[in-house]
């Protein structure tokens, strides 16, 4: 959220597709996900494979990551064909290919590979920079104009072309730093007009759409919140729901109220559209477990958690085989880095058995990163996750948190999102920060072109 002034992956519904693919209709961005399209490429020389596939080819037992050693990675059609040792590749390749050779081959020379990153909380489309505001912020200086109604202004006098242009470099930046799968909110509008345009733009380029109508309360607002909360979940939401997949508020003091984005939220879910919550970002608050009672995807943030709040999250995912999957705890930790503000406590929540995700809450005002990479460094740093915890949080975890289970993993059948790491080990992630790591990027089995 922008200021206003390991478990293993489990089964769960998909829709929608992920970012640099071709987008249907714009009213249909809860339909069906056609299959990608694509040649096959055989990776081989994979000195070290982490899939999020426990107990597939070459694993250890035990290891969620699914692990594997001396490796090969076969992708076909756009989705995963299989992975496994390399001992086992010549069988393993004729059957997934019917006899016929892989149209290319890519010697990893002994590097590491993961699954694409899945960055499921970004605030990638809008206009203006807040640089002076950080600056002032990091000097300790005060600074009036800044804060969340500066970018509001900015993006409402953009035009539709530089807000696609604005998007369109955050997610080049994004993808060439290794995520394949990125959600995109509203929020930068605040008016039906402007947060109709910002849903319909996102949709152009993300079936994962958030609409976050309820960020901050407009100036045009100010002392009538319950009424702008009216227009919300009224004619706001009538405007962005046929673009959005999801529906969003920021439960916080000096936002909205638990009982107010309760309203918003209800009103999302009756309109077709996934729960997701900003919440325990500034303070101990109810936001975790309002999200937790409404079964929301993921609540974002949770840097204040009180004990019950751990437990909701914790307990929320421990119903029957079957059973709705519970509520991911999405930590942002490029917040706490670029605000020296306290780091949530990730070893709290996955000791009680809580489920994580990283993500980079890409803004303007108070996270203005795209790198994935970095917000795994700073987890195994700040957060006290181990390298494999992290790295599965930043894939598998996002996943979870957008309810996916096409991308985050290489099982056979996923999505062929792929990220060669220019390192022997994915533990290079944390242990090298702020070295451009990733040396080659698969979107859907094509290999993205280098710079």
């Amino acid at each position: 959220m922008d200021h206003p002034s390991a478990p293993t992956p489990g089964s769960f519904p998909t829709e929608g597709r992920s970012w640099g693919e071709t987008p249907g209709s714009a009213a249909s961005g809860r339909g069906a996900i056609p299959g990608p399209a694509g040649g096959s490429t055989l990776l081989t020389g994979i000195g070290e494979l982490t899939t999020n596939v426990p107990g597939g080819p070459g694993t250890r037992e035990g290891d969620p990551t699914g692990l594997v050693t001396d490796a090969v990675v076969l992708l076909d059609g756009g989705r995963v064909a299989w992975t496994g040792p390399a001992r086992e590749v010549r069988d393993a390749v004729g059957r997934a290919l019917g006899g016929r050779a892989p149209d290319a081959t890519v010697d990893a020379g002994g590097r590491a590979v993961i699954p694409g990153f899945v960055d499921s909380h970004t605030h990638l489309l809008f206009a203006g920079a807040r640089a002076a505001e950080f600056e002032a912020r990091m000097a300790g200086r005060p600074y009036e104009a800044g804060g969340i109604r500066s970018t509001v202004a900015a993006t409402r006098a953009a035009s539709d072309d530089a807000l696609r242009a604005g998007l369109a470099r955050h997610l080049d930046e994004a993808a060439r730093q290794g995520t394949t799968t990125v959600e995109v909110k509203s929020g930068y509008g605040l008016t039906v007009a402007d947060e109709e345009r910002a849903a319909r733009l996102a949709r152009e380029v993300t079936p994962e759409v958030t609409f976050l109508g309820a960020h901050v309360v407009p100036a045009e607002y100010a002392g009538r919140a319950d009424e702008y909360v009216d227009l919300v979940r009224g004619d706001m939401l009538a405007a962005c729901a046929p673009y959005a997949r999801w529906v969003d508020v920021f439960c916080e003091t000096g936002a909205f109220t638990p009982e107010q984005s309760r309203r918003v939220l209800e009103a999302g879910a009756a309109a077709g559209l996934g729960v997701r919550v900003h919440a325990n970002q500034l303070g101990p608050g109810e936001g975790v477990r309002l999200a937790v009672a409404l079964g929301a995807a993921a609540v974002d943030h949770c840097t204040y958690l009180t004990d019950d709040d751990v437990a909701a999250l914790a307990g929320s995912w421990s119903g029957a085989a079957g059973a709705a999957p519970g509520t991911v705890a999405t930590l942002l930790p490029g917040v706490e880095f670029s605000t020296r503000q306290p780091y949530p406590d990730a070893r709290r929540l996955l000791d009680a058995g809580a489920v994580v995700a990283l993500a980079s809450d890409c803004n303007p005002g108070s996270s203005y990163t795209s790198s994935m990479p970095l917000c795994v460094a700073l987890a195994v740093r700040e957060m006290r996750m181990t390298v494999a915890e992290a790295v599965w949080s930043a894939t598998a975890g996002g996943a979870l948190a957008l309810r996916r289970d096409d991308v985050g993993h290489l099982a056979p059948g996923a999505r062929a999102d792929v990220v060669l790491l220019d390192a022997p080990s994915r533990v290079h992630l944390a242990y090298r920060p702020g070295v451009p790591l990733v040396g080659a990027v698969w979107k859907d089995g094509v290999r993205l072109p280098p710079r």
